[in-house]
């Protein structure tokens, strides 16, 4: 097979990784890719945003199974797109999108199938935002409705803080907003939890519990993830139970009821208060860092998973994760998630002699005459699978210790929460 992925991620660059492995793949093209992707694809420079350039690049190239990584092109209907084109695609159509593209538009159907979220309110201007909350308990949320970057979200301690959050989201710090979204603040402990689906039937595809928070201890600012590890440490047999039973099943009817199906990736954001699941968002596809830590459990071949997929035959594949942990941290460039410079000299990557299950997955890099610069803000992911997370993490710091990048910096506590207990 001939596959083509769409994005220029960590993510990607995973997907690309163990696609690469598959000996029923011949040959990976990346639109656009990054530095890691260049060493092991074809990275092909696009503008994603027309989809008739990408569609006809596509054709030409004779790419059999195209993969959406990010979010933006799946809101805005790339699948939907291809799909028209007779293209075969790894990834949710447009309808189905939503869950990730309005946070209201899910927030109001887990109102309507009773799917346990926080209570909330919907306001269409500043004014009624801000007198809402003069009359709220503290903590808060304050959300962004549509696509922000996995930044769109402002935990509020008192009123100032969520007026800042309100001015911020108004004054289009997120694109052009015409709504917003408060929430109560559940106390509990957060869960990524994935399915994969073709439509017809859906399996399980592991957990992660991600750090979105740009200081150690969970504290600072929101970032698109600091990093993250996998399996959660809360995932049970009764929670995987509950969560399937109470959110997934009845978003997935609400789908139907649309006269829409999920394909692809599907990521449910939890929040777990005293073993009980409580949906705080969803993701149309594969989350990052998590994807980087989950991929490396996978031992089912994962081009066969994404082959079963995309012609509706998941049902036939039995999906395998290791028990073998994994760890994600993710080495920024200084001043993330705020202003940081770009275009600064990685110089040492590529001495760096990396151990089996030992993986370091481009972010934000490009390549030029064979020189690596940075080109994000989440620069490169250091990943380690192995029995014990303490040691995967220890692998993964003195790894970034060895590169020796002065423009970078990172969280040591990745996993803390597991780790010292």
């Amino acid at each position: 097979m001939k596959i083509g992925i769409i994005g220029s991620g960590g993510r990607e660059h995973a997907i690309c990784t163990f696609l690469k492995s598959s000996s029923k793949v011949d040959k990976i093209y990346c639109f656009p890719g990054n530095a890691g992707t260049n060493f092991i694809a074809e990275n092909i420079n696009i503008n994603l945003n027309n989809f008739q350039e990408v569609k006809d690049k596509i054709k030409e190239l004779k790419i059999d199974i195209v993969i959406v990584g990010p979010e933006k092109p799946l809101v805005d209907g790339i699948v939907d797109f291809l799909e028209k084109n007779e293209i075969k695609v790894f990834g949710p159509n447009k309808i189905s999108s939503q869950l990730e593209g309005s946070k209201i538009f899910t927030k109001k159907l887990c109102e309507k199938y009773k799917i346990p979220t926080a209570n909330f309110g919907v306001f269409e201007d500043k004014e009624k935002s801000l007198n809402f909350l003069k009359k709220c308990k503290f903590p808060i949320v304050v959300k962004a409705d549509g696509l922000a970057s996995g930044k769109g979200v402002y935990i509020c301690d008192n009123f100032e803080q969520s007026r800042i959050a309100v001015d911020e989201i108004f004054n289009g710090k997120f694109g052009k907003a015409k709504e917003i979204l408060v929430e109560e603040f559940l106390k509990g402990e957060e869960m990524s939890f994935f399915i994969i689906s073709d439509g017809k039937t859906y399996k399980k595809f592991g957990s992660a519990q991600d750090h979105k928070r740009v200081l150690e201890g969970d504290k600072g600012k929101n970032t698109g993830g600091m990093g993250a590890y996998s399996p959660s440490r809360l995932e049970n047999e009764e929670l995987d139970k509950k969560i399937i039973e109470r959110i997934i099943d009845p978003t997935l009817k609400g789908l139907k009821d649309l006269n829409t199906n999920f394909k692809g990736f599907l990521y449910a954001g939890l929040m777990i208060v005293n073993n009980n699941p409580y949906l705080i968002e969803y993701n149309v596809r594969m989350g990052d860092p998590e994807c980087q830590t989950i991929l490396p459990r996978v031992e089912t071949d994962f081009a066969d998973i994404i082959y079963a997929c995309v012609n509706q035959n998941l049902s036939s594949v039995d999906i395998q994760l290791s028990n073998k942990k994994s760890i994600c941290i993710v080495l920024c460039s200084k001043g993330y998630p705020d202003k940081f410079e770009n275009n600064i000299k990685i110089n040492t990557i590529n001495q760096i002699k990396l151990q089996k299950d030992n993986y370091i997955f481009h972010a934000g890099t490009r390549i030029d005459n064979s020189i690596i610069y940075s080109n994000g803000g989440r620069v490169l992911n250091f990943v380690i699978k192995s029995a014990n997370l303490k040691e995967s993490r220890d692998q993964a710091i003195n790894l970034i210790k060895a590169l020796n990048w002065e423009n970078g910096f990172f969280r040591k506590d990745i996993g803390y929460k597991v780790i010292e207990q």
